[in-house]
């Protein structure tokens, strides 16, 4: 079993140095399974680059705690997911973000929900 194989299966990253793997439906799922990293990724299908700060939903009430708590969970836990998936490419230093070098991957899916969103159920775009 190649190294790219195990990294996947223990960590649920791809490598993006191999041009010729692909991420896999788990992967692509798991990275949409957040209501917030769908939303940064959505917004990737239109705007390029984003700052982080304004992946913030508006939509979503919160309190300046909960402002906080949703920036930390941003910074340490979806922000890098999605960037160690190659779907995003997140520069911590000018707190920016811009389509990866896999953002191709998730694209189809991504313009797919959209094209559809009227049939979803609610909440889940």
């Amino acid at each position: 079993m190649n190294s790219d194989v195990r990294d996947h299966e223990t960590t649920g990253s791809v490598s993006t140095d191999d041009p010729l793997s692909h991420a896999s439906l788990d992967t692509v799922l798991n990275s949409l399974a957040n209501s917030y990293r769908r939303r940064l990724l959505f917004a990737l299908l239109e705007h390029n680059p984003q700052d982080d700060d304004s992946q913030i939903p508006a939509d979503i009430e919160y309190e300046n705690e909960d402002l906080e708590s949703l920036k930390i969970c941003m910074t340490h836990t979806h922000l890098p997911k999605l960037d160690d998936t190659g779907f995003i490419k997140w520069n911590r230093e000018t707190n920016t973000v811009q389509k990866g070098p896999r953002f191709d991957e998730i694209q189809p899916l991504l313009k797919l929900m959209h094209n559809h969103a009227d049939e979803l159920p609610d909440k889940w775009l």
